[in-house]
């Protein structure tokens, strides 16, 4: 069910602390594991490592082109006219990197001065050292941008939202089918503890609780399928439903994953690009699983929002003007600029590249029109 592991560096603090921790309590779930690994305070990856660009660990959509926050930050002004251009709104990016894609946004608000004006920038991240990066890009500006650990720190109001790369981070269960005939034939798969041949080593394992059916689980479930869940993305789906239903507001969610519930094993890690075991020295690599965007639209119907999508990030960005765009752009600048303009908007679009993998969705206020992108 997974790869070897890869020759480990010395063992990390984080790892010393989980080999503890499990050797007294016994095995943890794949989630938590997920969560320390990412964002435990002094020894998780988000306080210790710089993942971002060439030179870390992976490069996002904002930071391969421009057009990508361009084309994001048109979509957030339609939003603003569509939800009646308020005077006061919050403007809010989960996990906003190193800010290069508020920093597109707020750029392209200028050309809706009133939009600027209204708008009070919230930032939600949790790691400090991505703070002090997404505050070396935003300084100067926009006047009104505040930092908080959680998206329950914004206050009450009209509400556009953009999460990019963002829940795909979040920390997800795995079960696995373990039986073909019984009432309950799964199993959840845990990190625990292997002494043998040695040196203890973090692996996996199942737990000694069996359980039925899972919500979302589709037909065709055989012996070693693994499903996934992610409670924590589907609990910022309802908290977005609830303020949508109290103030006007619309929410674009972009990540890699999956439109059709399904089963195989998507927790991965990544470090300098390339494919990391994901139990091997946590805190040095990047941790993620494909979304369930079927999942997410699913708990935003059920919670009385409207949904759109998920499409492919491809059509939607060329339905929003990716290529009309791209080619204003390249009127205006030399041949080697228009190369890197030209090559950035196929890795944003291509199916090879970005644009099959990478799905978008949409979350509105009951009674909104269709937002532009979705058909």
């Amino acid at each position: 069910m997974s790869a070897p592991n890869p020759v480990p560096p010395s063992r990390t603090p984080l790892e010393e602390r989980l080999l503890t921790l499990i050797g007294d309590n016994g095995p943890i779930s794949v989630g938590d594991f997920m969560a320390d690994a990412l964002s435990h305070p002094q020894h998780g990856y988000y306080a210790t490592q710089d993942p971002f660009g060439r030179g870390g660990d992976f490069t996002t959509a904002p930071e391969i082109s421009q057009l990508f926050g361009e084309l994001v930050g048109a979509w957030l002004v339609d939003a603003w006219q569509t939800i009646g251009a308020p005077s006061l709104f919050n403007l809010v990016e989960l996990g906003p990197g190193r800010g290069t894609l508020m920093a597109d946004i707020l750029r392209v608000g200028k050309v809706r001065p009133a939009f600027l004006e209204a708008a009070k920038v919230y930032m939600v991240d949790n790691s400090g050292r991505l703070r002090l990066r997404q505050q070396r890009t935003l300084d100067g500006v926009h006047d009104a941008i505040t930092w908080v650990d959680g998206l329950e720190a914004v206050p009450a109001a009209p509400t556009l939202l953009v999460a990019n790369e963002f829940f795909d981070c979040l920390p997800i269960r795995q079960f696995v089918r373990t039986a073909e005939d019984s009432d309950t034939p799964w199993r959840e798969r845990l990190v625990g503890r292997d002494d043998a041949g040695g040196a203890p080593r973090l692996c996996f394992t199942l737990s000694d609780q069996a359980y039925g059916h899972r919500r979302g689980m589709p037909a065709g479930a055989i012996p070693e399928s693994i499903f996934e869940e992610c409670a924590a993305g589907l609990e910022i789906i309802r908290a977005l439903a609830t303020r949508f239903e109290e103030h006007k507001g619309r929410a674009l969610i972009i990540d890699y994953g999956h439109g059709r519930a399904g089963y195989g094993d998507t927790f991965q890690a990544v470090k300098r690009h390339d494919y990391w075991h994901p139990l091997a020295s946590p805190g040095l690599a990047d941790i993620t699983a494909h979304v369930d965007f079927a999942a997410l639209a699913r708990a935003g119907r059920d919670a009385n929002t409207r949904v759109d999508g998920p499409v492919r990030q491809g059509p939607f960005l060329d339905r929003l003007g990716l290529k009309p765009r791209l080619d204003a752009l390249c009127t205006q600048t030399d041949e080697e600029t228009k190369a890197l303009l030209t090559s950035g908007a196929d890795r944003l679009a291509a199916p090879e590249a970005m644009g099959d993998l990478f799905k978008v969705m949409a979350l509105s206020s009951p009674g909104l029109p269709e937002p532009p992108g979705f058909s």
